[in-house]
């Protein structure tokens, strides 16, 4: 995530130089959605067959690779080449989030989830200012630091990172291509995991409309460069980073993982309503709380109740094709937002994302929480999860 948000910031600026319209600047940013929607339910299938460690490893190879692209990349073909890339490798976000399924239990998930997301939001608010940094010594320097961490974590994974997925038995059946669940929630959106896939993709537009728009906004409104982009990303990224690694699991606690989602719907559309109102960053600046705290409580909180409403056995399956959901989403906000900032003005891609989650908040108060399994007998004994009974969070008991 560090070398995701070195570039992220910078692409903008970058296709400027080579005289992109905002429009062409969405294709680009758009294009690492593609290929991350068409590779994340492959990933998920992979890595519920074969494990998630070798899918994980091969994203990031592949990411050092799209980042070395990019550091010497002179042309939009080439930008567009490394984003693609880079997004073949993206599309083992589900398998991350697999990968806690298999080893937490379930009613500590969104807990987990929140501090995979923490690690996420901890890359995002490093890699801008790292990024932004080293533009200081040429258009190379960040897409090579960017390689460089992402080989090192590859070696780490290599040789640190235990499989997490258990053995199964192969189906005698022929199992259904991976296209053929997503569009089982496309024909039927009533049905609870669904539900969740809608909220977890329509939010995920919301966001990626804010984040694909942002430096161009900043740009035009208060003048901001690729030097000090990074640190406007690296307040949003500390932000998230508090609520996801010391809030997220208190309020879990006290309003449920539904509860977290229908407060982060709201959180989120008042954020973005309320970005393009002022002029003055001091304003912005405590507007813009609304958008990490919105994310924070809605990603981990619907991801979780996606997990305990899916079969155990297609964990990685369900992951992927809600990245598929995020992926499509990602793939018609930067379209939908940089037209509308070339074509109705700055202000209008943030009244569009906000009028999205408002329609999202409709639909999560309609969420019903699956229970948590019950208690695990072995040999007369009753293990209880984490968090169990009273909801406090506390120690189980025996």
């Amino acid at each position: 995530m560090i070398g995701f948000a070195i570039v992220l910031p910078l692409l903008p600026f970058y296709a400027l130089y080579l005289d992109a319209t905002p429009e062409q600047i969405g294709l680009l940013i758009a294009s690492f959605s593609v290929a991350q929607l068409l590779f994340a339910p492959i990933w998920g299938r992979v890595s519920d067959r074969y494990g998630r460690r070798p899918a994980l490893l091969i994203g990031l190879t592949a990411s050092a690779i799209a980042y070395v692209v990019f550091a010497y990349a002179n042309s939009m073909g080439l930008l567009f080449a490394s984003r693609i890339v880079q997004g073949a490798g993206g599309g083992t976000t589900g398998v991350g989030q697999a990968y806690i399924a298999d080893t937490i239990k379930p009613g500590d998930r969104a807990r987990a989830l929140g501090w995979l997301s923490a690690a996420s939001s901890l890359g995002v608010m490093l890699g801008p200012v790292i990024g932004s940094f080293a533009a200081r010594w040429g258009q190379t320097a960040p897409g090579l630091v960017a390689a460089t961490l992402c080989v090192l974590n590859a070696i780490y994974a290599y040789r640190r990172l235990p499989e997490s997925k258990r053995p199964v038995a192969v189906p005698t059946t022929k199992r259904k291509p991976v296209w053929v669940p997503a569009w089982h929630v496309v024909r039927h959106p009533h049905r609870p995991v669904s539900r969740l896939m809608w909220i977890y993709g329509a939010g995920m537009l919301a966001f990626a409309s804010m984040t694909s728009i942002m430096s161009l906004y900043l740009d035009k409104e208060f003048g901001v460069t690729e030097q000090n982009i990074g640190y406007f990303f690296l307040y949003v990224g500390a932000l998230s980073l508090v609520m996801r690694s010391l809030l997220l699991g208190p309020i879990i606690d006290r309003i449920g993982e539904v509860g977290a989602m229908r407060v982060g719907t709201i959180a989120l559309m008042l954020g973005l309503l309320l970005f393009p109102v002022t002029h003055s960053l001091w304003v912005l600046a405590a507007i813009i709380p609304l958008v990490p705290i919105g994310t924070a409580l809605l990603f981990p909180a619907t991801t979780s109740l996606m997990s305990r409403s899916s079969d155990k056995g297609e964990f990685g399956l369900t992951m992927g094709v809600a990245q598929t959901f995020a992926g499509a989403a990602r793939v018609i906000a930067p379209l939908v937002a940089t037209s509308a900032f070339q074509r109705f003005g700055s202000p209008s891609p943030f009244l569009v994302a906000g009028g999205v989650v408002g329609m999202v908040a409709l639909l999560a108060f309609r969420i019903v929480a699956p229970p948590i399994p019950a208690p695990t007998p072995i040999s007369g004994v009753v293990i209880e999860p984490l968090g169990s009974g009273s909801g406090t969070g506390g120690g189980g008991r025996l």
